[in-house]
């Protein structure tokens, strides 16, 4: 009734896989208390426990428990008709390592998973050995986009698993990024692992199933609520070695992974955007709470890489560049110019995330630096000045 995804692994008890698909069915994560009994007793006793009502706290999330025993092997039938399987902590591909810290945090929210519903030929633990995860903003602008796909398309280039939620905005981004490069993604979703959620998302989750994982604590069939998203938010951050908030405003669910990751003793590293945009306020916070920042794919590496090996490039001496001494406003107007176009003031604005007044003035810096021209009421690169 399982697949066994793990080459050489001895396969996983019938009746062990039965009992973790009946209590992701009967408990609603986090259940810290259902957590501990399964620590204590085993899966297949807590689960007969819980059917039979001999518990000392309530740990079923929904009457008729008994109904549901008969659901678990439905609900594994439903996976595999999916492509999707049940992964448990008895199963050599769980994350055993990486979410160690579940159990020590101290902290309800923070509940390990009882077991993950997992699509894809991605290996889970193997995946969360180099891992990152790149969070943000549903409502991206076009700068945040940029930076979520470039950073995670150099990332997955390393050999590093992209782990996002496949939202809107930010977390589809970092995706795509990865994709890019035929890199390693993973995406978590707060719904079963059968769902297209958003629906907008349909084809990127079906590429990510593909090549990568499409991973869930819910059974198949779920749908999402709002307060699955934040529970599989703990997930994301627990499954990578960093978690890197790319646009956030003050209050998101990228501000709560970030929590999450620093909780469970995980590097907090967050993208600076224009001091004007709502938009970064989030990121800007963090920053000034202790995250790393960082602007560039190497900063990243050498933060969650290998002691040693993976180091950001020292500064390049030698020659000047013409961009060298530009403000960061001027520099992200300057980095939206395309390479071989021109455009208006206000295409400029929209690309950069600055405010079109302030997108004037730097093309005037720009200009007397000869980065610029003025052409036809439009702003284009001169012939020969390209990106540094």
């Amino acid at each position: 009734m399982s697949d066994q995804a793990s080459v050489g692994a001895p396969p996983v008890a019938e009746e062990v896989l039965l009992a973790r698909a009946y209590l992701s069915r009967v408990a609603e994560p986090p259940a810290p208390a259902l957590a501990r009994l399964v620590a204590e007793i085993g899966p297949v006793e807590a689960a007969q426990r819980v059917h039979d009502g001999r518990v000392s706290e309530p740990v079923a999330g929904e009457t008729g428990a008994r109904r549901l025993v008969r659901r678990a092997a439905a609900d594994l039938a439903a996976a595999a008709a999916a492509g999707a399987r049940l992964l448990s902590p008895e199963h050599a591909e769980w994350p055993e390592w990486p979410f160690a810290a579940f159990a020590v945090s101290g902290q309800r929210e923070l509940a390990p998973p009882l077991a993950l519903w997992v699509r894809g030929p991605g290996l889970l633990a193997g995946l969360c050995e180099q891992a990152v995860a790149v969070v943000g903003a549903r409502a991206a602008t076009s700068y945040g986009g940029h930076m979520a796909g470039e950073l995670s398309g150099g990332l997955a280039d390393r050999g590093f698993c992209v782990v996002s939620g496949a939202a809107i905005g930010i977390d589809g981004a970092a995706h795509r990024g990865a994709l890019a490069v035929e890199g390693p993604t993973v995406a978590v979703l707060a719904c079963g692992v059968d769902r297209a959620y958003p629906a907008a998302h349909q084809a990127l989750l079906e590429r990510i199933a593909a090549s990568g994982l499409v991973v869930s604590e819910y059974p198949p069939g779920c749908v999402p609520g709002r307060h699955r998203f934040l529970v599989r938010n703990r997930l994301i951050a627990g499954m990578a070695a960093g978690t890197l908030v790319v646009e956030a405003g003050l209050r998101s669910g990228a501000q709560r992974t970030a929590a999450d990751a620093a909780a469970l003793g995980r590097l907090v590293m967050a993208v600076p955007g224009p001091v004007t945009s709502g938009m970064s306020a989030g990121c800007h916070r963090l920053v000034r709470d202790g995250a790393l920042l960082v602007t560039r794919t190497e900063e990243v590496l050498e933060a969650v890489g290998r002691l040693g090996l993976d180091l950001a490039d020292p500064p390049v001496s030698g020659s000047e560049r013409p961009t060298d001494g530009l403000g960061p406003v001027a520099a992200l107007v300057h980095d939206a110019l395309p390479a071989r176009a021109h455009r208006e003031t206000r295409w400029l604005a929209m690309e950069s995330g600055v405010p079109i007044g302030a997108v004037r003035v730097a093309l005037v810096d720009l200009e007397r630096r000869g980065l610029v021209e003025h052409c036809d009421g439009r702003w284009r690169r001169p012939n020969g000045v390209g990106h540094d």
